[in-house]
């Protein structure tokens, strides 16, 4: 190959061997290089999460919700119902103890009429029946006297008939016992004579 064969398969721009390479010139003074920084300016898109692992963990998570939402439902029922169940008990109790206590009241009533001109024996009697309607009232066990009053079969127990003329037929014309009421029901009704 001829040296001047060997020229043109170099390429132009490329320098000959033996030739000392030429370095570029330095930028002007005024021109400035860009930097490269690390960090870039531009955002780059962050890569999406895949949506097939996300709903199943959605979906679970909407479950677990649900259920716990439900058992906090449930548990507030039972309290409610357990607290209604509970006070049910204490009426049901009250009202046993005062149905076992009416017949000593009943008797205390029989003692003062009995013992009507004697103060002092009147006196005691009397304190203690004061005390144990109180008792039974902070119980929210309260008596009734329906004297006057027309006859209803669900509050009182007729004892007997007796004709009058000054009472309307169905009235209440005496009570021979007290009724007693435990808030709002009927304890014991009230044993009456009823007008004809």
């Amino acid at each position: 190959m001829t040296e001047r064969e060997e020229t043109l398969d170099q390429d132009p721009g490329s320098p000959a061997e033996g030739e000392p390479v030429a370095e570029e010139p330095a930028a002007a003074e005024g021109e400035l290089e860009p930097e490269v920084t690390e960090e870039s300016d531009v955002e780059e898109p962050e890569a999406e999460e895949p949506t097939a692992d996300v709903a199943p963990a959605d979906d679970e998570a909407a479950r677990y919700l649900e259920l716990a939402k439900r058992t906090q439902a449930d548990f507030e029922n039972y309290r409610k119902r357990m607290a209604r169940e509970n006070a049910v008990a204490a009426d049901r109790g009250a009202a046993r103890l005062a149905k076992e206590l009416l017949p000593a009241l009943d008797h205390l009533e029989l003692a003062l009429k009995a013992a009507g001109s004697d103060p002092e024996v009147t006196k005691g009697f009397a304190m203690v029946r004061d005390e144990l309607l109180a008792g039974l009232g902070k119980a929210g066990i309260q008596a009734f006297s329906p004297q006057g009053e027309q006859f209803d079969p669900n509050q009182h127990e007729a004892m007997a008939q007796q004709p009058s003329e000054e009472a309307e037929p169905g009235t209440v014309l005496e009570v021979y016992q007290q009724g007693y009421r435990v808030n709002g029901a009927v304890l014991r009704p009230a044993r009456v004579v009823v007008a004809q």
